[in-house]
Formats: structure tokens, sequence, C-alpha cells
């Protein structure tokens, strides 16, 4: 039995009158770990049962079944739950060694979708260090849902259309040359934009023809389409290499484009439900019914080009009839709040009941050793350079460390990556935090790098052992490694918790604190004597490496059994 479930069952079969979930929800783990290993405050029950809270602990703790405890006592207003820890860790071991990769999974959303609008680079651009939290929070996001029982959906909205594409088509036939494109051509778009933007500060007229340009487009000429197409097939040859190196495929990349025949129907519905307001020749929908706060939301310019909430609108009722999802979450940086507010709003007057399901995943900025990036003036840190740089630090360590290790080469790359990737999901998601490499790829500290060595040490101790773990003989110190199996038990709730905060955190968090445990055993312990709690011992590792590896892997980081 869990352990919160042990205590759960006790509390209930005591306070018949109080609903289940009511005290499952209050039962806490005490900071202290001399007052047990959980708690239940007594507070609530006191207007109730008029007696003061610590009477009430008293004449409860006297009433409860301690069989399953090594033992439970009132401290004032809290009972305090010591867990029978043999019986716990027994438990927690043969759980997890049956589960292996399954454990911790969930059946909470019933097989449900969940759609993630995630990464979403423009095309023409390469992608940098910019497009990295999306991406990886994205990610980690689908694989807790699918852990959690869902059905996660990815979508790679890539920014294919807009009035930048415009200007980059009139900076290319204005500037470029296509021999100079296919020579590379990713780089040298990205060249004709920046140009574009440092010639149109001192000539705004240039803005003009962009806009004029990206018209062309939508109304279907010829060679705006062809060159268009061109960009957007380069870029995803790019994008592809990077999505590979971090492990990450997507279920649909119908971008912006894709929604072009779709915002008329959506225009239509806003006009005959008599949403649609004219201002300044521009249409709008004014959202103070709704918020008091929120601006309108401009649905077509007065020139008759659509925006970006067009496109979200038909997207949204795309994504709800094609993908019934349960959840429609959008991983996108914190300064989109006030569109996704309104993007919310518009569905609820269109009378979508679905509308609520809406999310907007925010995010914080990130900084590349203390400076903000930005494609129009062409400060951009490539992902590509960064997860180069980190593949080689890694290496280096490697040699050092492991200088006969065969296949460095793959080892390093895993370990970069992942390096790159941990750090972005250790962070809290709404945080603003600064990059340094040197930092980040580590094998020490609050790194990646020093979970995956852990679960290698891990699967050495395993490999010099050469012998099968089995669940029989489960005796351990307690003392030594009840930290350990505390922290293992606590997985599955862990699981939960970080699909239900939308927060990747938890996870790396978690893994990190799994890692410290087990490596203050690890220094502690002989684990290979040959003796009466060998195997208990070697379970415990078997253990702590599955789920180090299920818990990278929630992130997207992968787990080498050596390094």
């Amino acid at each position: 039995m869990a352990k919160n479930e042990a205590v759960l069952a006790a509390l209930t079969a005591v306070l018949p009158d109080v609903d289940e979930a009511s005290i499952a929800a209050r039962i806490e783990t005490p900071k202290d770990q001399t007052k047990g290993d959980l708690a239940f405050p007594t507070f609530t029950l006191a207007k109730t049962l008029r007696q003061a809270p610590q009477q009430i602990a008293a004449d409860l703790v006297a009433k409860i079944d301690d069989s399953a405890f090594e033992k439970v006592q009132a401290t004032g207003p809290y009972i305090n739950f010591f867990l029978n820890k043999q019986a716990v860790t027994a438990d927690t071991l043969t759980t997890i060694l049956a589960a292996g990769q399954s454990y911790g999974q969930q059946d909470t959303g019933q097989g449900r979708n969940v759609t993630i609008d995630m990464s979403s680079p423009n095309i023409a651009k390469p992608m940098s260090m910019g497009h990295l939290r999306s991406t990886v929070i994205g990610n980690a996001l689908a694989n807790l849902a699918n852990k959690n029982g869902y059905q996660a959906v990815k979508i790679n909205h890539l920014g294919d259309w807009g009035t930048q594409f415009g200007k980059l088509i009139y900076a290319y036939k204005t500037w470029g040359s296509e021999e100079e494109v296919r020579q590379d051509p990713i780089a040298t778009l990205l060249k004709y934009y920046v140009t574009f933007h440092e010639k149109a500060k001192a000539d705004p007229a240039l803005d003009d023809e962009g806009r004029a340009w990206f018209k062309k487009l939508e109304d279907g000429d010829p060679e705006a389409q062809r060159l268009w197409a061109w960009f957007r097939q380069e870029s995803l040859k790019e994008f592809t290499e990077i999505y590979d190196r971090l492990h990450i495929q997507f279920d649909s990349d119908n971008g912006e484009a894709f929604y072009n025949d779709k915002m008329d129907a959506v225009v239509t519905a806003l006009s005959e439900k008599g949403l649609l307001e004219s201002s300044q020749g521009a249409e709008i929908v004014d959202l103070s019914s709704i918020n008091e706060h929120l601006t309108p939301a401009m649905i077509k310019r007065s020139d008759g080009a659509t925006l970006y909430m067009t496109r979200d609108l038909a997207a949204a009722i795309y994504r709800k009839q094609t993908y019934d999802f349960a959840k429609s979450l959008y991983v996108v940086g914190g300064e989109q709040r006030e569109h996704f507010q309104q993007l919310k709003a518009v569905l609820e007057l269109m009378d979508f009941p679905w509308a609520k399901d809406v999310e907007h995943i925010p995010f914080g900025l990130i900084t590349f050793n203390g400076k903000k990036m930005s494609t129009r003036k062409g400060d951009v840190v490539l992902l590509k350079d960064v997860l180069d740089d980190a593949h080689e630090l890694a290496l280096a360590q490697i040699q050092e460390k492991n200088p006969t290790l065969a296949n460095q080469d793959q080892v390093a790359e895993e370990v970069g990556a992942g390096a790159v990737v941990f750090h972005d999901l250790m962070n809290d998601r709404t945080n603003n935090f600064d990059f340094k490499l040197e930092e980040v790829v580590r094998f020490e500290g609050d790194t990646g790098p020093y979970v995956q060595y852990t679960n290698a040490r891990a699967q050495s101790i395993l490999r010099k052992a050469g012998v099968a773990v089995t669940t029989e003989d489960l005796h351990l110190d307690d003392e030594r490694t009840w930290e350990t199996v505390t922290l293992l038990s606590k997985f599955p709730e862990t699981v939960s918790r970080a699909f239900e905060q939308r927060e990747p955190s938890v996870i790396a968090k978690y893994a990190l604190s799994l890692a410290r445990a087990f490596n203050k055993y690890y220094a502690n312990s002989k684990i290979l004597t040959d003796d009466a709690g060998r195997n208990g011992r070697l379970a415990l590792v078997a253990a702590v490496s599955t789920t180090l590896t299920e818990a990278l892997a929630l992130l997207g980081v992968q787990a080498p059994a050596e390094m």
C-alpha cells in the first residue's frame, strides 16, 4: 500500500463523516523528519467537532489502528505518522521493479487528446536559442501528458505566413541572388532580413513594399508563391536536423499558411453572430463584455490582410474538429499573454463551450551570457552552434573521466544536448534565466550531466554485480535507504503534479533530489558486498536507475548506460 494510501485509510476509518478527498488534500510532509513521515493537521475539524485542534489530534490518535505504522502520535494540533520503513521499502522496490519504464504511469487522461502548440520557428530564419524554451517545454509537457494517460498531439505551428515574408521576398529580389541562397540558404536569408530592417530605419517606405509583397503572396501571385515555397522547404531541412538532435518529432507541422482557406469561415461566423465591428477601416471584435481590460481583437487590417488572431481562431476551431481535444495548450512566451486572452475571449463570444480548455502556457525570457537576443538586429545565438559547443564540452569531460569508452561521440551528443535541455527545464517555467554553457555542461552540481552520470553509475554497479535482481529478500538498512526510498515512492505523485501545474521543472528538480540522495547512499554503503542484504541493495540501485531514466525521458533527455 502506498504511503499516502495507508495514512488516508487510517484517517478515513476514524473520520467517517469527513469527505475522503478533503482528508487526502490535507495530508502533508513535515519539514522536520523527527515529526514523522506524513502529518495531518486538525485545524479544519475544530469548528465541526467543537473542540480544540490539540484535543482532536489526541482523541483521533487514540482511535487510529496503528498496526501498519511504526507509530502514530499527536504533536499539538498535528497527527504525525511514522511509516513502517521496511514494509514501505519492500513495497516501493517491488512496484518499481515490476513496472519498469511504466512506473508512474497514470490513467487520468483516459486516452483523450491534448494538442500542444510548440516550437513554431519562423521559416527563412535559423533556429536560435530563443526557440529552445517553447520546443523543450512543449516536448516535456507532451511526454507528461502521455504519462498521465492522455494522448499528446505535438503541433509545430510554423511561422510561415505574415508580413515578414513580404519583406523577405522584397529583400531577396532587391539585394539577393539565387546562387548565394543555394550555397547557404538560411544564413543568407537571415542576412537579407536583417538588411531590410537596417535600411527600413532610414527609409520607412520599405515597410510598404514589404506589405505589398505579402498582399501579393496572399492573393496567389506565382512569383511570391514560388519563393515562399522554396524558403519553407529549405527551412524545414535545417529545422529537422535540430529536432533530430533533441529527439523530438511532431504529429503536425501545419503552420499559419495551412489556415489560409479556413479564415473566411471564421470571419463569416463572426459576422453572422454580430461580433464584427469596423474601426478606422479595420474589422475588430470588442471584448469588453468578457474582460473590460482587454483591447479589441483585430480580425482584418484596413487593407484587408488577415492577422495572427484570424489564423489562430481558424487553427483553434480546426484542432477541435480534428482532434476533439480535452485540452489545447499553447507553449508561447509570456509576452503573448494578452493575445491568448483575446483568443479565448473571442472563442467564448462565438459560443464554443470548449474555449475554457484552451490554455496559454507562458514562459520567461532566456538570455545568453547576460544579453537578450534579437533576430531583427542580427544578435542571434544559433541553437545548432550551442548544441555543437555542448557536444565538445561533454566530449572533453568524457575523454578525461572515461578515455576507453567505446561510443564517446554518441554519448557526448546525448550528454551535451541533454545538458542544454535539462538546464532549461530545471528552471521554473515562468522565470527568466541566463544561459552560460560552461556551467550547464558540468558533470557536478545541479545539471543534467550530473543526473545522467548518477544513472550511469547505477548501471555500472548492476553490470559489476552480474546477477539478476529479484523482489525477494528486500531487507535493507532502513536509516541509510529511507531518503532514497521516500523519493522513489513519490515519483507517481510527482508525475501527476508536474502535468497538473504544466511545470516540467517539478520533474527536473525531483531527478536532482533523487540523484543526490542515491549518491549519498552510494558513498556510505558497500553495495556489492556478498551478504544477506546484497539483493536488497541491488534492488534499490535498479529502482533508482529505472526512475531516473524515466524522469529524464519525461524531460526529453537521454540516459546513456555508460559515461
